[in-house]
């Protein structure tokens, strides 16, 4: 600790070995930015480029510089024990670096009985030279904008941030875009117009969740923004769907799309992890058959949910319903991109399922009698496969 203004420590010890002379030290998300002029045994001098506000316990950026941190401290592992035992949904890892330190996380978890799922947080520049391994390696990725505008290029995050999304969804992987989404919130009650589209592109390129940071945590309107980026999404994603289906319509001929309400089938590149081939195949199927018929639900009965990810990832107009008697899934299955997660009977049958389903829409007001339905189900709720669809009419 320091009595002196113009002194700031840090709890990494290895910092001042690890910087030399030239180097780039950012702090505060970026906003400030110093250089390094000279060091001693155990202190940095450095010049300020571009000064501001430093607050405690801000975070330090070193762009360029290899660091011989481990990406989960002896802290970071206790909060992780924590974490298990507490039942946790999602642990996010932050500065990811190789897919080993996703693993490593990810098999303490299991040791533990814990269920959570692995985020893990794409914010270095190392992580973008191994991207591909460490998505395949998490359960779901964030693209962390605050720290990873800092370690790279910010004329170039914009191009980054698809690539990221991308990869996601060719690995079928949810994926949430986070940091200075609606940052003129904290203290204004309406965003920039920069803002909302910044939003609206995330959802257009595929993010599963958008989300906020300092505009609810520190922000002086806090139920505006949520509300705010609500009313962004839901607009975004319904001119989306019927854009869709008028320039397939163009495309193929009018009325030749097959769809009825902008339902449309990207294929994956990699299967869900945990998903067998029949099970992506009768997704797929039972898309179409949505599709065609009008159905006004799809739904997904699912143990694990990774079924739900593979319809979701389809980024389906029906709307999908993940059905589960797991509470882990089902609090999981909120992250993905268009499902509604639905608590099922334990040991119910598909009949039961089905009678479950349409109660429950009848009331919500999300079924009308007439209506179709589509599931997707194994014979026998909780056998490990879906090798059946089902068309039920309320």
């Amino acid at each position: 600790q320091s009595d002196r203004p113009d002194q700031f420590v840090t709890t990494y010890p290895p910092l001042v070995d690890e910087l030399a002379v030239g180097d780039s030290v950012m702090l505060a998300d970026g906003t400030i930015s110093l250089t390094v002029t000279a060091k001693t045994a155990d202190a940095v001098r450095c010049r300020v480029i571009q000064g501001g506000v430093v607050r405690s316990r801000q975070g330090v950026n070193l762009p360029g510089v290899k660091l011989s941190v481990a990406a989960m401290s002896a802290a970071d592992w206790q909060h992780a024990e924590w974490a298990a035992a507490t039942g946790a949904d999602f642990v996010s890892l932050s500065f990811v670096r190789s897919p080993v330190e996703v693993t490593l996380l990810k098999e303490l978890l299991r040791t533990r009985g814990s269920a959570a799922r692995v985020v893990a947080k794409i914010e270095k520049r190392e992580a973008i030279e191994n991207l591909e391994q460490i998505i395949e390696a998490a359960d779901a990725v964030m693209v962390a904008r605050g720290d990873l505008g800092v370690e790279i290029d910010v004329a170039s995050m914009p191009m980054v941030q698809k690539r990221i999304i991308r990869v996601c969804q060719q690995f079928q992987k949810p994926v949430i875009v986070a940091t200075q989404m609606l940052d003129s919130m904290q203290h204004s009650r309406r965003p920039t117009r920069a803002e909302t589209t910044d939003v609206a592109n995330a959802i257009l390129d595929g993010a599963d969740a958008c989300m906020l940071s300092g505009e609810t945590a520190i922000g002086e309107h806090p139920r505006q923004v949520v509300e705010m980026m609500r009313r962004i999404a839901l607009a975004t994603e319904q001119q989306y769907l019927e854009s869709r289906k008028q320039y397939l319509d163009e495309l193929l001929g009018k009325g030749r799309s097959g769809l009825s309400s902008g339902e449309f089938l990207p294929q994956p590149e990699r299967l869900v992890d945990g998903l067998h081939p029949i099970t992506q195949a009768v997704v797929d199927g039972a898309s179409r058959i949505a599709a065609e018929l009008d159905a006004r639900l799809f739904v997904v009965a699912s143990k694990s949910g990774v079924t739900a990810i593979s319809r979701s990832k389809r980024r389906g107009a029906v709307p999908t319903v993940g059905l589960s008697d797991d509470v882990h899934t089902l609090r999981q299955m909120s992250l993905y991109w268009g499902v509604t997660p639905l608590a099922a009977p334990a040991g119910a049958d598909v009949n039961q399922l089905l009678a479950h389903v349409c109660d429950w829409g009848l009331k919500q007001g999300r079924l009308e009698r007439g209506n179709r339905i589509l599931l997707a189900a194994g014979i026998g709720f909780g056998t490990g496969g879906h090798n059946m669809a089902m068309v039920h009419e309320v």
